[in-house]
Formats: structure tokens, C-alpha cells, sequence
């Protein structure tokens, strides 16, 4: 295979008997050689341009090459076939306008080392008929998917035909275009809809007995081998058990692996669990969020291992090298994926090969790279490779630079300052890094989120930033260090100054720190749809109180990533709240020793009054820039961030006698953690 000479070359390259760490062990998978047991699995990262995979991709992709992966896998549900689009965002394998652009990517992703392969799939059901082509959805039987909706035609046998060929002439413009394999997709794809009883109710030779609903899968695969030949590499990604009464199970998913193996035509299985009918199926099987425990999959992966003869790749919420190294040295698995792990940190390997295993940015399980485009919570330059480095460059001249807040921005701040080689003083009003991710990681599922800015202390650390504590920084403090930099990340407080009464009702940050008591009866407004408040509320419940939640969205949770909305859902059904939506709190009024929320209905206006013990509010923060606007005066900028210097990626003004005064976070608006810290980076970076 044409990687076997790129890996040869590469100076990180290990062998067995270099090291004994089982991650960095080389393995042959059919006829490619990997220089590691370490892959990122194909994943829809949305930055495709019209189903192209041009700069933007290749170079998100090419990162996790230059990091020393093994084996990155493009193309997560890319299209066979013009009737398998969900509406954007696959790469188009249906016809040869890709070839040129998969080509450059190939030779970018061996020049590096690392072997690519490409995900090919048929949607199925799965597929919307009301966009792309406007062709209607096909599928073994007329079962309707409750996720995407479309009710699908029952395919023919011209439609078999037609689709067989069509998974035969991707590959083969896959092995043209230079990559060094494909894999097929089961799951709730077409394949897997023909291969469960939920999905396949066929009378004829596709369906009925398991060898008839296998034979779809078979013919695919065998068309695919006799496209490509026999040294390039096919794999499937392939549910060992659907996870429901009246779906495909672990013994006949094992019968039909053994006919696929028997037939030959395939290399490897990429072992997944569960089914992906809707969100919360998704979330708790496919790709598990953060309420889901690590790696919730391993014993049913082990037991699918021990009964088959080809390797296996397995990636399902192996988030850390400790959970990666376990699966490999317990003979779990032959192949890790860590996907979600490389959004985080796409030199995962590098540093593992340099020693530097704790110098990881880990992934938290936040799912916001499946929310915003693959971007990663707390990695700003993921996805952003053609804009943003993942190496900080040192800067022309050294400065004396000023934090104010040690919250996630003002730590990525003092980072990304001190990684420039400037001399760094973070001012901290607390006793304790970390700013709201506190009180958020206190919440139930969400303690992973201290990684964000233990990470960040351990880095601060090693760049021996000073770091002074229980600091109420003032401009006369900050003027005193002689700064050239002064960054302002002070963050915000709770906004209850909009709500008539207000002054009555507890901030949701108070309720889950515990400064605040809770009562037996609690109504909880939710104004951002954001995770503080279901948090909350779940926290209120699980400790037996009353709670009503209020939200003036269609329903709860809407801004967050399918797998924590479906999450959070789910629980506060499960504790008894029912949310209240589609009406806004208005005012707060107290009677006797109770208080009266005054709600309105968004559709109708009318009003509605809810008496209860206590009203707890998210609406968001209010800026804290009391220190910003006392050193405006004194600043060369006036405080002013010049956003066409900082969107093209060019420098701030720096002038020796007065320090540029910039702020960032949410001490200019309430926004999200992501949008933080990469405020802090893209800024930081160029000063």
C-alpha cells in the first residue's frame, strides 16, 4: 500500500520493540501497515464545501496527521448514491467531481505518516426527500424513522441493483483518488436497515430469515471487493446488538459476521452499539454525552472479539489514554478510536511519544463539537486550522502582561500570553482558578468540565505565570505592575436587574453552589436554554423538592447539543418535572411569606400566576467591567479591540509608555464557554 513507504520515513514511527506501550505498537490491518493502534473514526464535521472535502477539511484532518495518529477515517455518511442526502454537510462520493480534492488529501494526509480512509454509506430512511435532488427516501420496508422523518419507499429490486453498484463505484473512486481504504456503515444506515427486524419487514429473498436479510449486506460488499481488489482495505462499522427487545441481537449479529467474514471481502469491524432512531437513542448508545459513563461499551465489544477472526476497531466514549491503553492491553479491542479525543487535542499521540502524556487538553464529553460544526468546547483552533495554529508562536518582543479574572478565558489568556514568551501576572478575585466552570462542573454529569481548567492551571504552572489569589485587582493595582498587555476577563454576574422583582428571587448560581437554601417549592425559570438551569432543577428534585420549570422556548434545553437536550429531558421527566414552556417570567411579586411568578404565554399573552416558595432565575450575566472602564482612560487604545485586525489574524497595537487595554468572555456579553476561550486565543495569539 502506497502509506507502507510514507510511515517508514517517519521519525516518530515505533516498533514493538521501542516501546512497550501497547498504544504506540505498530499493526497490519489487511494489507496497510499502521504505525500505532490509535485512529479517529469518520465523524460529520460539517466542513465540507457542497459535499467537497476542500482546505478547510483536509487541513482539520491533516492536524491529527502532523499529531502522529495512525489512521484518520473522512467522511462520516458520505453518499453513495444521490438519493442518500440528509441535506448537507456528507461528502458526495456519487459522482467523480471529488476525485481531485480526495487526491490532495491523500497525499497531504501520507506526507505525514498517517493512512485516510473514507466512510461510504447509503442514509436509507435515514435520508431527507425534501432537498437535495428532491428524490424520495428508499428503504428495505416502509418504516418510518421518528428522527429524520421521511417516510421511505420500499426498494425494488432496481433500486438494490442500482445501490449495489453505486457502494461499488465509491470505493473505487476512494482507491483512485490514492486513499488506502473504505468502511461501510450498518447502524440505522441501510445496511442496518436491512439487517434488523425493526426496519426490515420484507416477505421475499431480502428479508424474513437472518441469511435473507444478510444478503443485501453481502452483495454490497462482494461488489465492493471485485471494484477495488484485494489489497485494499474494507472494513464495516457494524452494530453488535441493537440494544432493544425487538431488534438485532449480539448472536445474530455474530451469525452474520461470521457469513461476512466467511465470504472474505472484508478486512476489519468498527463495533458500535445501539441504534440512532432518534436523539436520545443517539446520546445513549452512538455517541454518548457527558450524563453517559466513559467507554459505556467494552464487555459487549470483548464478547463480539472473543467470537470473530477479523481485528477490531471500537471508539465509543474512549474520551482518555488510560481507558485507550485498557481497552488495547485487556485484548478488547486491536484499534482504538479516540475521535472526540483528537477535536480535543489532535497531537494526542506526540504527546504520548514525547513523554508528555499529561500535557493532553482532554476531551470533557461536553458534545459541543457535535453542536457547532466540530468545534471543540475548549479548543478554539480545531476546525479553524486554515485561520488559527495549534502551535503559539513566540512573539517578535517579550512584554509585561496583566490578567484580570481566572476564569476559563482569563486562564487561556495567561497561556496564550506566556506561550508567546511574554511575562505573565494573573489577578484572581477568588480563592480558586476556574470562574463559573466551578459551579457548573457541581452539577450531576457534568464534573468532567473541571478538565477545562485543571488543564489550564497545570499549563499555567509549567509556564510559571505568577498567579495571585484572593486579588480584587483594582486600576491602581494593575497600573502598578507596569504592564504593556492588560487583559480584562472578570466575567459577569447573574442579570436579575431586568425582571420586575428580581431582588426577590435567587440566581441559579447561588442555588447550585449552595449559598443559597433551597424550599420545598420551587419554580425555576429558565431565560437561555442553556445547561444551568435543568441542572438545577435536577438537583432541586433528586433532593425531594417541588419543582415547576419554566422556559418561554418551544421547550427545554434547546440550546445545547442534541445529546445534552435529549439528556436533560429525559431526567427531568424522570424526576417528576414537567417544563412549563413557551411562557416568559414577566415579574416576581411577594405574598405573605410566599412569592407570585407572573408568567406570560409567548403565543397567546395571556397571563398566568404560579405561587410558590421561592423563584430561582437563569437569564444570563450581566458584565463585570467596573475595572475595565476605570482603566479605559489610561489605556493606548482606549479599550478598544480593533475587530478588523483581530477577524484578519493581525496584531493589536503595542507602543512602548502605555499598555493596550482589551477584554474578553463575558465581561462584554453573556455568551458560551467556547466562545470564551476562543475570544482569548484568536486575540492573545497575535499580541
Amino acid at each position: 500500500m502506497q502509506i507502507a513507504a510514507h510511515i517508514a520515513a517517519q521519525p516518530n514511527s515505533q516498533t514493538s520493540s521501542q516501546s512497550s506501550d501497547p498504544l504506540l505498537s505498530p499493526f497490519r490491518l489487511g494489507g496497510l501497515l499502521l504505525r500505532n493502534r490509535i485512529v479517529s473514526t469518520s465523524h460529520a464535521s460539517m466542513l465540507d464545501e457542497g459535499g467537497m472535502p476542500t482546505e478547510r477539511y483536509q487541513r482539520y484532518h491533516e492536524e491529527k496527521a502532523k499529531g502522529g495518529i495512525a489512521l484518520t477515517m473522512i467522511g462520516g455518511s458520505a453518499m453513495t448514491s444521490r438519493d442518500s442526502s440528509w441535506g448537507g454537510g456528507q461528502l458526495n462520493l456519487s459522482g467523480d467531481a471529488i476525485l481531485p480534492h480526495l487526491e490532495a488529501m491523500a497525499r497531504r494526509i501520507h506526507d505525514h505518516g498517517t493512512a485516510i480512509m473514507c466512510q461510504v454509506s447509503h442514509l436509507g430512511r435515514r435520508a431527507t426527500a425534501l432537498g437535495s435532488g428532491w428524490l424520495p427516501a428508499i428503504a428495505p420496508s416502509r418504516v418510518r424513522e421518528t428522527r429524520t422523518r421521511s417516510f421511505p419507499k420500499e426498494m425494488d429490486r432496481a433500486d438494490i441493483d442500482r445501490v449495489v453498484a453505486d457502494y461499488a463505484a465509491a470505493a473505487r473512486r476512494c482507491r483512485q483518488a490514492g486513499l488506502d481504504g473504505v468502511e461501510t456503515l450498518t447502524g440505522g444506515h441501510l445496511l442496518g436497515q436491512f439487517l434488523s427486524p425493526r426496519t426490515n419487514l420484507r416477505t421475499d429473498g431480502f428479508g424474513g430469515s437472518t441469511a435473507n436479510r444478510a444478503r443485501f449486506v453481502l452483495m454490497v460488499h462482494e461488489a465492493m471487493r471485485e471494484a477495488v481488489g484485494p489489497d485494499f482495505v474494507i472494513g464495516i462499522r457494524y452494530v453488535i446488538d441493537e440494544g432493544g427487545e425487538d431488534g438485532l441481537h449480539m448472536d445474530e449479529s455474530l451469525e452474520i459476521a461470521h457469513m461476512l467474514q466467511r465470504e472474505g471481502h472484508i478486512d476489519f469491524f468498527n463495533c458500535i452499539y445501539g441504534r440512532m432512531d432518534s436523539d436520545l437513542l443517539l446520546t445513549e448508545h452512538n455517541m454518548p454525552g457527558m450524563f453517559q459513563r466513559s467507554a459505556p461499551f467494552l464487555s459487549e465489544v470483548r464478547r463480539f472479539r472473543a467470537e470473530v477472526g477479523l481485528p477490531v476497531m471500537h471508539a465509543t466514549g474512549i474520551r482518555d489514554v488510560a481507558t485507550a491503553r485498557h481497552v488495547l492491553r485487556e485484548g478488547i479491542a486491536d484499534l482504538v478510536g479516540m475521535t472526540r479525543a483528537h477535536i480535543a487535542d489532535p497531537h494526542l499521540v506526540a504527546k504520548i511519544q514525547r513523554g508528555e502524556e499529561d500535557r493532553i487538553r482532554p476531551c470533557v464529553g461536553a458534545s459541543y463539537c457535535l453542536y457547532r460544526k466540530a468545534h471543540c468546547i475548549h479548543n478554539p483552533a480545531t476546525t479553524r486550522e486554515t485561520m488559527l495554529s495549534h502551535e503559539i508562536t513566540p512573539a517578535d518582543t517579550p512584554r509585561r502582561a496583566v490578567v484580570v479574572g481566572g476564569g476559563p478565558a482569563g486562564m487561556e489568556a495567561a497561556r496564550v500570553l506566556a506561550e508567546r514568551g511574554h511575562r505573565v501576572t494573573l489577578f484572581e478575585a477568588g480563592s480558586r482558578l476556574g470562574g463559573q466552570v466551578l459551579i457548573a462542573a457541581g452539577a450531576e454529569g457534568r464534573q468532567d468540565l473541571l478538565g477545562i481548567t485543571e488543564w489550564r492551571r497545570g499549563e499555567l504552572e509549567r509556564l510559571a505565570v505568577d498567579i495571585r489569589l484572593n486579588m480584587y485587582a483594582e486600576a491602581a493595582d494593575i497600573a502598578a505592575e507596569n504592564p504593556d498587555i492588560v487583559i480584562v476577563a472578570t466575567g459577569g454576574v447573574p442579570d436579575l436587574d431586568w425582571l420586575d422583582g428580581g431582588e426577590q428571587c435567587t440566581s441559579v448560581w447561588d442555588m447550585l453552589s449552595g449559598h443559597v437554601p433551597a424550599q420545598d417549592d420551587v419554580l425555576v425559570y429558565d431565560g437561555t436554554g442553556r445547561q444551568a438551569a435543568p441542572s438545577c432543577a435536577l438537583k432541586l428534585a433528586a433532593a425531594g423538592k417541588t419543582v415547576t420549570f419554566v422556559t418561554p422556548d418551544a421547550a427545554a434545553a434547546v440550546e445545547m447539543p442534541y445529546q445534552d437536550t435529549s439528556s436533560f429531558r429525559k431526567r427531568l421527566y424522570q424526576q417528576g418535572v414537567t417544563p412549563l414552556v413557551d411562557h416568559r417570567l414577566i415579574r416576581v411579586r411577594r405574598e405573605g411569606n410566599r412569592l407570585a411568578a407572573i408568567l406570560r404565554n409567548e403565543m397567546t399573552d395571556e397571563e398566568r400566576v404560579i405561587v410558590t416558595a421561592q423563584v430561582v432565575v437563569e437569564h444570563g450575566t450581566l458584565p463585570m467591567d467596573g475595572v475595565f472602564n476605570d482603566l479605559r482612560a489610561l489605556s493606548l487604545n482606549n479599550g478598544i479591540t480593533d475587530i478588523d485586525r483581530l477577524l484578519a489574524g493581525r496584531p493589536q497595537d503595542l507602543q512602548p509608555g502605555r499598555f493596550a487595554l482589551h477584554r474578553i468572555g463575558d465581561a462584554v456579553a453573556s455568551r458560551d464557554l467556547h466562545a470564551s476561550i476562543f475570544d482569548a486565543y484568536r486575540l492573545c495569539s497575535q499580541l
